[in-house]
């Protein structure tokens, strides 16, 4: 597994990719407006009358053969400065399914129409709009070519309009998108456009252009052409700035610290170097009003990847997160900046002084990505000052793959001498070896240079990668590469995924996510997924996918630490509810001593000892269309020496459209030895989520956590007073269960404003 096959096979398919023949796309002329379109819901206006209309929509799901049961029209045109969309989605019943208000929207929880838009013509980048029958807005950025939900990312915010208007036969929404809102190319003939129709109520999926079942119909590989008869407007000078001023009070009873009130004021910038180059700066940021993380209870040995919501991060994120395998051996996370983690093992804020960033497009084929932030120290947490700098460039390869180069590099400034016994993080203070015996350092620098080679072909059939890439810093000598690849298969009834990795022992990605690090240096291995797609001639069942998966995992020198076979069965049922059973045989060996009951106290298992047991889950989901829905899964079986007996899930219940009440729960009783431990950890999280309009919503959030002993509240009320511009109040609280006394509490009060130049 630590040979190069994958290199040579994704090569050899590279003639698969240029001869891949694709649906023909149909094609739609856009023309500039003679006068001024009203947002109203109402297509009265001769520039509607006059445009071309793209219909005949297919089904997608859950049969790609039929036309869906109502269709959809769509017309394109445009001013200097917005280009208006407007969706005619034809229905028999007013009764729509939505789950609220609120923006950024689950697709496939709601009716919605959407759009992605591929301005810059490489059927790889773009962004995706959509709406409900009830005017609800969401847009997301899109990467990879969209083949896959998790490349949409609707954390990106941005500044449009829109308005629907309802009839018996029909709903109607008209969009107007600025142009400053997005990064295109004013030179191209044409535009890559996909429109999607989700009808939940019917569970029905449809797009503009005919897809196969296994493809999403959103994706580029499946898109029509939106051609310039009359060329859009040539970027001018575009520059937005979002000020904002915050307030808050804080009061942290556990540390005795008496409560302290705080003002603060800061701002973030968008200036379009170019009409597809995009610099953003961040002053003193604040992000209070991101929401916090759904706790989890991990019972494994590796760390658990959050997500990032942070704004400044997210427009064409996906040039500094591609590199590596997500999740496994990224070089760069963005949640590494202006976070870390205490010697409790708790997450903590890092003041960000300034960041800036330079992405998107340059001419037809490359995509460059510039950033820079610093942050201030922070004593309580052994942190100095600290420099992060990343560039990616990125050049198209073919019709959609792409290959790039990167560096990434994080600089500690003004560190001094090592001095025994006092306190650093501790990835700043390392062993090594100068000449005659082993010392102790400090670390002044890590840094992570490479290449990538990613693989999409034109029809999403096959996708692929190939990854080699060095760490460098001021201690480690040799055996701090990484690479790795895999290739997948996405056929109608056989899909496939192969893949291997390789780290050495010395490679060092601080700035990155790679979770094996913190466990033992260095491992390769190999991971296999194979499914097969049955459609059954069934009036309630829609597909069933039986499937394998073999996971494998090695330290240098040849020990298996990890093995997983994992079998499944799932169904999907043409009512939108789900069901999955599984079968795990899990085989470990130990590469470091392991609590699994408490991550912070005396190990359990030591290592080398080696463990082999099997658990079973079995996952349902109810109709989503329901207004009381549930997600149950149950686990069962042997748990490393003992047996684990789980419950996790959500309740649910729809006050429909204007909000929800919730319960997310996850038990789990672990009987280990007498020797071992017995331990029960229940983590609750009730949830009220109101949008009492289209502008002002709450949400209150409890997280209870046994296994840490606190309980969190978390409330957030936003006012979106203009597009883009927000009033946020936001209360934190965590509190000792059962007695509920504070430990510490936060009221914060913030404001944005978004705001052309």
């Amino acid at each position: 597994m630590k040979n190069w096959y994958l290199f040579i096979l994704l090569t050899a398919l590279l003639p698969i990719e240029v001869l891949a023949q694709v649906q023909p796309g149909h094609e739609l002329p856009i023309r500039k407006a003679g006068s001024t379109i009203k947002l109203d819901g109402v297509l009265d206006e001769p520039e509607w009358n006059d445009a071309a209309v793209a219909t005949d929509f297919y089904m997608n799901y859950p049969y790609d053969s039929l036309a869906p049961k109502h269709q959809t029209q769509v017309r394109f045109t445009f001013d200097q400065h917005f280009l208006y969309i407007s969706f005619v989605c034809f229905d028999d019943s007013v009764r729509h399914v939505v789950q609220s208000l609120r923006r950024d929207f689950d697709f496939m929880l709601n009716d919605n129409v959407g759009i992605s838009i591929d301005p810059y013509n490489d059927y790889t980048n773009g962004f995706f709009f959509n709406i409900t029958p009830y005017g609800v807005q969401g847009e997301a950025t899109v990467s990879g070519g969209g083949t896959m939900p998790e490349q949409y990312n609707s954390s990106w915010d941005n500044k449009w309009y829109s308005e629907v208007r309802q009839y018996h036969d029909r709903w109607i929404a008209e969009l107007a998108i600025p142009f400053k809102s997005f990064r295109y190319n004013s030179q191209a003939p044409h535009w890559n456009v996909a429109v999607v129709r989700n009808d939940l109520k019917r569970n029905e999926v449809s797009g503009w252009i005919k897809t196969p079942i296994q493809y999403v119909p959103s994706s580029f590989a499946y898109s029509g052409r939106l051609i310039w008869v009359d060329p859009p407007p040539k970027a001018g000078a575009n520059v937005s700035v979002i000020p904002y001023v915050v307030a808050s009070s804080t009061e942290d009873k556990e540390n005795a610290v008496p409560a302290e009130f705080k003002a603060n004021a800061g701002f973030d910038a968008k200036v379009a170097i170019t009409s597809s180059l995009n610099m953003d700066v961040t002053v003193n940021p604040d992000f209070s009003n991101v929401e916090v993380d759904k706790q989890v209870i991990n019972l494994t040995r590796f760390e658990f990847q959050f997500p990032e919501r942070r704004q400044f991060f997210l427009e064409n994120s996906d040039l500094f997160s591609t590199p590596g395998f997500t999740g496994f051996t990224q070089p760069f996370f963005s949640r590494r900046l202006g976070l870390a983690s205490d010697s409790s093992g708790n997450l903590a804020k890092v003041p960000i002084l300034y960041g800036a960033r330079v992405s998107g497009k340059i001419g037809s084929h490359w995509r460059l990505g510039v950033m820079n932030m610093q942050t201030k120290a922070k004593a309580a947490l052994g942190l100095p000052d600290q420099n992060y700098s990343v560039a990616v460039v990125q050049r198209q390869v073919f019709k959609r793959s792409n290959m790039d180069v990167f560096v990434v590099n994080k600089q500690s400034i003004g560190l001094g001498e090592y001095v025994p016994g006092k306190y650093y993080a501790e990835n700043l203070v390392k062993k090594f070896w100068n000449g005659q015996d082993s010392v102790m350092g400090l670390h002044r620098y890590n840094r992570v240079l490479g290449t990538d080679f990613n693989l999409i072909t034109k029809s999403n059939r096959w996708g692929g990668k190939a990854y080699y890439h060095q760490s460098l810093d001021d201690f480690v000598k040799g055996q701090a590469f990484s690479h790795g690849g895999y290739l997948n298969y996405m056929g109608r009834t056989v899909q496939g995924f192969v893949g291997y990795i390789d780290m050495g022992k010395n490679y060092n990605a601080e700035s990155g996510f790679v979770p094996s690090m913190a466990v033992y240096p260095g491992n390769y291995g190999a991971f296999s997924v194979l499914d097969f797609k049955i459609y059954p001639k069934s009036k309630s069942i829609a597909i069933i996918t039986p499937g394998v998966e073999v996971d494998y995992t090695y330290i240098p020198g040849g020990m298996m630490t990890d093995r997983t076979i994992m079998q499944h069965l799932q169904a999907n049922f043409r009512n939108t509810a789900q069901i999955n059973l599984i079968a795990r045989n899990i085989y470990q060996k130990l590469p470091a001593d392991f609590n699994v009951l408490d991550p912070h106290g005396d190990s359990t298992f030591l290592q080398g000892q080696e463990f082999r047991w099997e658990e079973y889950n079995i996952k349902f989901m109810s109709d989503t269309r329901k207004r009381f829905t549930y997600i149950l899964n149950g686990i069962g079986g042997q748990f490393y020496n003992g047996t684990r007996t789980g419950l996790n899930g959500m309740v649910s219940y729809r006050v429909q459209p204007y909000g929800s009440l919730s319960v997310t729960f996850d038990y789990n009783d672990v009987k280990l030895p007498s020797a071992y431990g017995h331990e029960s950890f229940l983590l609750l999280s009730p949830r009220l989520d109101m949008t009492f309009s289209r502008k002002v919503f709450l949400t209150t959030f409890v997280q209870y956590n046994d296994r840490y002993d606190n309980m969190n509240l978390n409330a957030r009320f936003q006012w979106r007073f203009k597009p883009a511009s927000d009033l946020f109040v936001v209360y934190t609280e965590n509190y000792v269960p059962g007695i509920m006394s504070s430990k510490n509490r936060a009221l914060v009060l913030k404001m944005t404003y978004w705001l052309n130049l």
